[in-house]
Parts: C-alpha cells; structure tokens; sequence
C-alpha cells in the first residue's frame, strides 16, 4: 500500500533534521567535540597553529584534518565569527528522549531546565553552562521557536554542549505534564510570581524540579502558565533593572540545589 504523501513528507523532514550539519568553531568547542565520541565528525578545517594546538584531541579523533591559511575558512561560517583557527563540521547529539535522559539519569533529584521560546543561542549556550555547573539532568527547548545546535551556540555553552543534554520537544506543555505524572515539580519563573524561587523549592525539596523560564520579554507563554505548579520569582533587593534570561537560570538553578 501506498504511503499517503503527508506521511513522506513528514518522514522525508524527520530524516533531513537528523542529516543538518553544521561548523563548530573555536578552540575550545573543536577540542571538546573532537574528544567526544558520541558526536558524528564529518569535516575538520584548521590552520597549522590550530593543528599544532588541538594535535592530542586530534589524535583521539582519529579525523584527518584539512590545513587551510587563516583567511579561507571564514568561507565556511559567519564573517563575524572568531574560528581561532579551527573549524569542526559536525551532526547534532542524539540524546534520545526527555523520558530517556531523565530515567537514565544518576542524580537523585534529575533538576531539569525548561525553556519556552529562548531562542537567542548565546543564552542557551550560557544556560547549558550553569545546568552542567548546577548538576541538571537537561536542558529542554522546543522544537520550533527555540535555538537548535550551532556554532555560536557551542561556543556560548564552552564546551558543555558535548556533555550537557540539550533537548527539544514537539510540544512543551505536554512534556510538562508528562513530568509531572513521574513526580516533577514544575516551577515557571516569573516576575509576577506569588512566592519566591528558595522558598519554593525548600517546600518541594523531596522532589525533582523542572524549572521554566520564558523568553525576555514575552516570558512565559500563558499555556505554560496554566500547567505549571506554581509561578515563582528571584527576589531582588533593589527595584531597578532585571536579570536576563541565562542569569536567571543561573540564579534559578542555585537556589534549587542549595537546599
């Protein structure tokens, strides 16, 4: 029987996501990628002084670098970004599913970081920092409307996009209820929030947290609203100015560990 088109179309997009590649760029993602073996290496493009500094994690790759001179790899990426030298074509981390990755997970309290509609992919990169610094199982987008893996995205996260589980759902609201059958505690971050972030968590301390953080200026989504447990906040002590969103996941994270 025939495959209605709807049904290849939507197998022929599912495939050409898996299939995107990108550039990494910089030392310190190149290396890191480099030495990670669940990330798929297609191309390395570096100059000699690259070649001679990233030469162990070279080795450890087994990957065949092509030696270009400095100024023909910003062929490949943004004329405005700093390569150091060295360019790493690479495929995005399979890391299974959310459910995946919060059973396999070996913290007692698998904390995870929600984001609902962040799509500026410096502060991804920074809130993938603070999660792997704070101990969190995942950092959770969305497929659409949210920053997907790049190169300004890698460099941003400083190495921690190869460790640090960066997922992104079909739909985030009905992850957060499937969270919250298994047991989360799903905290949206909110300036208007009834309680504040440390006393919220003191109060469900027993249970993971999934904390939700919108994106500046939008925030939250109302749907997002509506399914979380409780709308929370980061007290300030002074009454100007606000935290951008990759600050407030820092802040946030902390005060959910610390207790």
């Amino acid at each position: 029987m025939k495959k209605p088109k709807w049904v290849v179309e939507k197998e022929r997009l599912r495939k050409s996501e898996k299939e995107e590649s990108f550039f990494l760029f910089g030392l310190h993602a190149v290396e890191d990628a480099l030495l990670n073996p669940r990330r798929k290496k297609m191309r390395l493009i570096v100059t000699k002084n690259a070649r001679a500094k990233l030469a162990k994690a070279i080795d450890v790759s087994g990957i065949t670098p092509e030696v270009l001179e400095p100024r023909d790899l910003n062929d490949f990426i943004d004329k405005n970004s700093i390569h150091q030298g060295a360019l790493l074509e690479v495929r995005p981390l399979e890391w299974g599913s959310l459910m995946d990755v919060v059973m396999q997970s070996k913290s007692k309290l698998p904390n995870l970081v929600l984001l609902d509609r962040v799509t500026d992919p410096h502060n991804v990169g920074a809130i993938l920092r603070s999660a792997e610094v704070f101990g969190a199982s995942a950092v959770v987008g969305t497929r659409h409307h949210s920053a997907p893996e790049t190169g300004a995205l890698a460099k941003a996260a400083s190495g921690a996009l190869e460790r640090q589980p960066y997922i992104r759902v079909k739909n985030l609201s009905d992850s957060i209820l499937e969270l919250k059958k298994i047991g989360f505690v799903a905290l949206g971050l909110d300036a208007a929030g009834s309680s504040d972030i440390s006393d919220a968590a003191k109060l469900y301390s027993d249970r993971p947290i999934a904390l939700i953080l919108g994106a500046e200026g939008p925030g939250l989504r109302s749907r997002t609203k509506e399914v979380a447990d409780a709308l929370v906040k980061i007290e300030s002590i002074s009454s100007f100015g606000s935290l951008n969103v990759s600050n407030a996941a820092a802040v946030g994270l902390y005060s959910i560990t610390a207790v």
